[in-house]
């Protein structure tokens, strides 16, 4: 990380978002994951949220983070494979106003040194919508810990150098 320790932390709020058929509080290893990572992070766990594989259900809950000024950021897992069930990029789509191509990209490069060409079936992806970043994630342990440590821990820091998704917060609802 290329973290300058002379700069200030600014811990952002983040909302938490587990996309499942299956998977319950009690079997959200997942989320459980990333509730952990972003608190040790120094950031502020908002909200946390179980919904089923339903595109119209998934960009409900997240247009209700997007106007709740609270929430800076949106982190969900689960539903970014090639199933017919899997329809997080398909919400995402319902509430975004721009992608972030190069999240995608470099999660599925980091994936790569993991689980090889598999990674191809990951449609992880990120989106602004509405001056809130959303950034979604496949549903295994593994991913989940691929994005948050290898993009999201350093994107997600103020004092990150050169540049940082922070920064451009107070930017992103500008016209």
């Amino acid at each position: 990380m290329a973290i300058d320790t002379e700069r200030e932390f600014k811990p952002i709020n983040i909302a938490l978002l587990t996309v499942s058929d299956t998977r319950g509080p009690d079997e959200d290893t997942s989320g459980d994951i990333l509730a952990q990572r972003i608190k040790d992070a120094g950031h502020k766990l908002v909200y946390r949220a179980i919904e089923k594989d339903d595109a119209a259900r998934i960009a409900s809950r997240l247009n209700d983070w997007i106007d709740d000024r609270q929430v800076d950021a949106v982190v969900s897992t689960g539903g970014t494979g090639l199933t017919g069930r899997d329809v997080t990029p398909e919400a995402l789509d319902r509430v975004k106003e721009k992608e972030i191509p190069g999240f995608g990209e470099l999660f599925r490069w980091l994936s790569y040194k993991t689980i090889g060409t598999s990674t191809v079936q990951s449609r992880a992806i990120a989106v602004v919508a509405r001056g809130t970043y959303i950034f979604a994630l496949p549903g295994s342990n593994g991913a989940v810990k691929d994005g948050w440590d290898g993009i999201l821990a350093e994107q997600l820091d103020s004092r990150n150098r050169p540049c940082n998704f922070v920064e451009l917060m107070p930017r992103l609802r500008e016209r």
